[in-house]
């Protein structure tokens, strides 16, 4: 009988560096939202990729960043927990912006681990003269088992790290199903697919104080799902802008979302939008721990 491996690699790094970007491109699919605002990603979420017969399970843990509301203190504290009981760490880099104050503070807490690798992203936008020196900062700075260039866009230097990555996991059953895609539940999934459509047409004009809960999803006899969301904002000016002139921005949305939702999970789809005002929401202990967040008070 063969021998199996199984492991979980959480994937740190600061805000926009392209976690979400490789995680899909790992998946083949979307598992993370995308988003050119930072700081979309806000949950633990796991994918699992099996190479060859090792499991690798991956956490896309939410952007490092200075926290200063309740939100984003629940957010960096989930990802620094993702940490502690991962199989393997990988750092992700964007190469363009180089080592940061932010990439700096990070490492601090995490170089002790035996198995950290780092993913020096974007390296297709930057020179391979400049690529050497920021090399050798990253290896002075955090001596990692391995440094990756890719390009998690273009997929480009995935497979070596992925098999890089799969030699580390220890042995072991399966943690999860071999054909299951993602661990995410089902409503936050759809919730998170919604709030990508909002961020990518009002990403100017609306601040991150936006939540999106998906109810209840019913099926019908055909087999069509009706999702029903809220799209919860803080105040009347946000839900304008939400709904827009005559309600084209929400039908927008509402449109762009279904059908990433129809080609996701190959079904027929029908998606209720509500947009609610909860001017306390981000004080809410149920919507953090809707998105697998520790609520602090």
């Amino acid at each position: 009988m063969t021998e199996t491996h199984s492991g979980f690699i959480a994937i740190v790094g600061p805000t926009n560096a392209g976690k979400s970007t490789l995680i899909n491109q790992i998946m083949g699919r979307k598992v993370s939202i995308v988003s050119h605002k930072v700081q979309t990603t806000r949950t633990n979420l796991r994918a699992i990729k099996m190479v060859g017969n090792r499991q690798l399970i991956f956490v896309d843990t939410p952007g490092i960043f200075r926290p200063s509301r309740r939100l984003d203190r629940a957010m960096v504290g989930a990802a620094f927990d993702a940490t502690s009981d991962a199989d393997a760490i990988l750092l992700v880099i964007d190469a363009q912006k180089g080592i940061t104050d932010t990439v700096r503070n990070l490492v601090e807490k995490i170089r002790g681990h035996k198995n950290l690798f780092v993913a020096l992203n974007k390296v297709d936008a930057v020179s391979k003269p400049e690529l050497l020196p920021l090399t050798a900062q990253i290896n002075e700075l955090a001596s990692p088992r391995e440094i990756f260039m890719i390009s998690a866009l273009k997929n480009d230097g995935i497979k070596q790290m992925l098999d890089s990555l799969a030699a580390v996991m220890p042995a072991g059953p399966y943690l999860f199903d071999a054909h299951d895609a993602s661990d995410v539940p089902d409503n936050l999934y759809l919730a998170e697919l919604t709030r990508e459509k909002i961020y990518k047409y009002i990403h100017q004009e609306l601040p991150y104080h936006i939540n999106v809960v998906t109810e209840r999803v019913d099926v019908d006899d055909d087999g069509v799902l009706d999702i029903y969301q809220k799209i919860v904002v803080q105040n009347d000016a946000h839900k304008k802008i939400v709904i827009g002139r005559g309600g084209a921005q929400l039908k927008k949305i509402g449109t762009a979302a279904r059908h990433d939702i129809q080609d996701q999970w190959g079904v027929n789809a029908r998606l209720h939008l509500f947009v609610r005002v909860e001017p306390d929401w981000e004080n809410t202990a149920e919507n953090y721990t809707d998105q697998g967040l520790e609520f602090k008070k």
